[in-house]
C-alpha cells in the first residue's frame, strides 16, 4: 500500500497485532503448568516399631511477658534447662510446642530455643499465642 503523492509506503499494523493477540490467547490456553508440588522432596517419617512408653504427646513451654511456663506451670530458665536435659535423656524426639506471647520479649524465646538445643531435643515448634 503505498501513498504516490509522498512516496512513502504506508504498513497497516492491525492485522499484525491481531496476529499476536490471537498467538497470545492460544498459548495461554494450551499451557499446561508444571505441577510444582508433586516434584517437593519430603522427607516422610519412618515406621518405628518400638514406641517409647515414658513420653508425653507434646510439651508446651509458653513464654510470656511474665515468664516461661512448662504445661501451664511457671518457671525459671535454669529450671527449665535442667527439666529438658532430664526430658532429653528419655527421648531426643520428644515434640516441643513453643507457646510465645505477642508482648512477650523475643530473648526470652530465644532462650527456650537455646536451651532445647542444648538438650539436643530435634522437634520444636514455635508459635504465637
Amino acid at each position: 500500500m503505498s501513498d504516490t503523492r509522498s512516496g512513502e509506503l504506508k504498513l497497516d499494523m492491525t492485522p499484525m497485532i491481531d496476529c499476536v493477540f490471537q498467538l497470545l490467547i492460544f498459548f495461554i490456553i494450551t499451557l499446561k503448568p508444571e505441577d510444582l508440588l508433586a516434584h517437593l522432596d519430603v522427607n516422610r517419617p519412618t515406621v518405628e516399631h518400638e514406641t517409647p512408653t515414658n513420653t508425653v504427646a507434646v510439651i508446651q513451654i509458653g513464654v510470656y511477658p511474665e515468664g516461661v511456663t512448662v504445661n501451664d506451670r511457671m518457671v525459671s530458665l535454669e529450671n527449665l534447662g535442667a527439666l529438658l536435659k532430664k526430658l532429653a535423656r528419655t527421648s531426643e524426639t520428644q515434640t516441643i510446642l513453643v507457646k510465645c506471647a505477642p508482648d512477650s520479649l523475643h530473648e526470652q524465646m530465644v532462650a527456650v530455643l537455646e536451651l532445647c538445643c542444648v538438650a539436643k531435643l530435634k522437634n520444636l515448634s514455635v508459635m504465637s499465642l
